[in-house]
């Protein structure tokens, strides 16, 4: 999401004649994009921010701004603190920038619009991209569920839905940009509904543009995931056979104080239609450890339901506590240590999943997307699959963007190697 938001703003100054330096020493003004998600997100802004205000102290009238949600987050401790950030804007402020800088050069004081709103969207704004492989589509933004331990509905704002329209033209223009990729994007992207139009039509819709290679999408609510999605899932050649199925926890209490709003036996019950409906499916999941008032029998019903989808990959975080959640105001805070030896437990048994998915797949061929020159060598390419699996194989006459059958020969951690089909 932060990706495409930075795009967004750079299409924006752009647009009105700015232009962006690789040397920060020669910059007129300097934007640092946040995230609050999670306070480890929060400490790197911090530091960055400290090497901004190194530079302002060098050249008084740069210009540092601060964007996104942690600027929504924390904007009277930024203006305390930082007295050195002079524009400070939430997520749905972007379009006002120009206007902003152009005052601010004028009247040389801070300029804070943190105001969320309930219908900004971007329609009619573009990125500014650089050349690649994968667009990052945003199609909606917000979000409503309030889980208790997320801080996006107060930084990011309700629920509301990009236009169809909008976004086949910002599709289309990342295709007839050299984009072969793309990934619609939402806090909650399955929720999306404008109109009369659901997710489920709005892929069919994005899939159909001549030209797309890949189509795929983040992040899912598993209440939110059923069987039309998965069947047009299935049934489309460019939609990718991968999808993000956020667990969170295993536990039915633990579920409910996060006000997930699913059962064990629901999850379990999707988990295993995914697999019987999309054929060769890769999935990715995300879970919580050591959420307020999470037992050990909790957390090994955590285990249990890894045990038994048996996910490709995860990412895996100890709680951490943020401010506006209902999840701060629980009991029963798990301590720090507690939390790292779960995680360290957790994160032991999802590479031993990830391992079996991976080996299961050895001596299949697949259709991989040439998307790099591979760290391990020059000689080699890496690409993904379909199921979203990075598979690294020798260099042949195949291109980055081309679309290739690979043989795949030994799987590595989470890391595949191949051999060109035919070679």
């Amino acid at each position: 999401m932060n990706v495409a938001d930075s795009e967004l703003i750079d299409g924006i100054l752009q647009h009105e004649g700015y232009k962006q330096t690789q040397n920060i020493d020669e910059a007129n003004a300097i934007f640092i994009n946040t995230c609050s998600v999670r306070d480890h997100a929060e400490a790197k802004v911090h530091s960055r921010l400290g090497n901004f205000n190194r530079i302002k102290k060098n050249k008084p009238e740069v210009i540092i701004g601060m964007l996104g949600c942690m600027a929504q987050n924390l904007k009277e401790e930024i203006l305390e603190n930082k007295p050195y950030v002079d524009i400070v804007l939430g997520p749905d402020s972007y379009r006002k920038l120009p206007a902003i800088l152009k005052n601010r050069l004028k009247e040389q004081k801070h300029i804070v619009d943190t105001k969320l709103s309930r219908f900004e969207v971007y329609d009619g704004l573009f990125p500014s991209r650089k050349e690649g492989i994968n667009a990052w589509v945003s199609i909606m933004r917000g979000c409503d569920k309030f889980c208790t331990f997320c801080i996006v509905p107060f930084t990011r704002g309700r629920e509301r839905s990009r236009s169809p329209k909008s976004i086949i033209q910002e599709v289309e223009q990342a295709v007839n940009n050299g984009f072969v990729e793309v990934t619609l994007l939402g806090q909650n992207v399955n929720s999306y509904k404008y109109d009369n139009i659901d997710f489920t039509d709005l892929l069919k819709k994005v899939s159909a543009i001549p030209g797309l290679l890949r189509l795929r999408y983040t992040s899912p609510h598993p209440n939110d995931v059923n069987e039309k999605l998965l069947e047009v899932m299935a049934e489309s050649e460019n939609i990718c056979n991968s999808i993000h199925f956020p667990l969170q926890a295993g536990s039915d209490r633990t579920l409910k104080r996060m006000n997930r709003r699913y059962t064990k036996k629901h999850f379990l019950k999707y988990a295993k239609k995914i697999h019987d409906i999309i054929p060769g499916v890769g999935i990715s999941t995300d879970i919580i450890v050591g959420f307020p008032g999470e037992t050990e029998k909790d957390f090994q019903e955590t285990l249990e339901v890894m045990d038994i989808v048996k996910f490709d990959s995860a990412y895996t975080f100890k709680y951490s506590s943020r401010p506006y959640t209902k999840a701060i105001e629980y009991d029963n805070h798990i301590d720090e240590d507690v939390k790292k030896d779960r995680l360290d437990r957790l994160i032991k048994l999802q590479k031993k999943h990830s391992l079996f998915r991976n080996r299961a797949m050895i001596n299949q061929v697949v259709d991989v997307l040439v998307e790099k020159v591979s760290k391990k060598s020059d000689e080699y390419w890496s690409g993904r699959t379909d199921s979203n699996k990075w598979v690294v194989f020798q260099k042949s006459t195949a291109n980055i963007k081309d679309i290739i059958p690979v043989r795949i020969t030994a799987a590595h951690g989470v890391t595949l190697k191949g051999q060109i089909e035919g070679k």
